[in-house]
């Protein structure tokens, strides 16, 4: 590895120290301010030759998305974040694996507050705009509890077994039917008989994309 420059010495050091402190990683803006750089486009060039040294890795469209390289910090918690599932139609899931959380290498990095203290929690991707009402939105990460069974209102992401498809709405179990409700006042639920639906887990938070 060459050898790095004073700035990225300064952020790798300042990345290290806030998420010490803080628990989570920096944003760019605070790499910038923290180090008194001049752009967010300088900060950027200095991440992306700290990521080609493998000193950090980047995930993309996540604000808080970096992440130090062999860093465990206390309070930080790994989620597998394991796929993809759709804020809109159902859209097909290519695997059971899919819903493994061994067979993924990818990962986020979250305090124990955001998990709040859940053990069996991993994250999807989402795709779509139908829960856009309940705040959660195309390209944004859902962090969820496993679990097979929820109340009646809140938001899960749901396992279609007969047409093998996935879909993250408000499940409300009526007399003879599931009524999964879509948080988007354009958009109409979907009914679904009780034996065809598998609840694959809860929502208990979510990372926002920025823009």
């Amino acid at each position: 590895m060459d050898k790095l420059s004073a700035k990225q010495q300064r952020i790798i050091e300042f990345i290290r120290r806030f998420q010490k402190e803080r628990h989570f990683p920096p944003t760019v803006r605070d790499i910038l301010r923290g180090c008194n750089i001049s752009s967010t486009s300088v900060v950027d060039y200095n991440l992306n030759g700290l990521e080609r040294y493998g000193l950090i890795r980047r995930h993309n469209g996540i604000s808080r998305g970096i992440e130090l390289v062999n860093y465990s910090a206390e309070g930080i918690v790994k989620v597998p974040v394991i796929g993809t599932i759709a804020a809109g139609l159902p859209i097909p899931v290519p695997s059971e694996d899919t819903w493994d959380a061994a067979a993924t290498a990818e990962t986020t990095d979250v305090t124990e507050e955001v998990t709040r203290g859940k053990k069996e929690v991993y994250a999807l991707k989402v795709k779509g705009n139908s829960m856009v009402d309940a705040l959660i939105n195309d390209g944004d990460l859902v962090l969820l509890e496993y679990t097979s069974s929820v109340e009646n209102g809140e938001t899960a992401a749901v396992w279609l077994k007969a047409e093998k498809e996935a879909t993250l709405k408000k499940v409300y179990r009526e007399r003879s039917r599931v009524r999964l409700q879509p948080a988007n006042t354009q958009m109409k639920p979907l009914y679904a008989d009780p034996d065809n639906v598998e609840i694959q887990g809860k929502v208990v938070a979510v990372i926002r994309k920025m823009a």
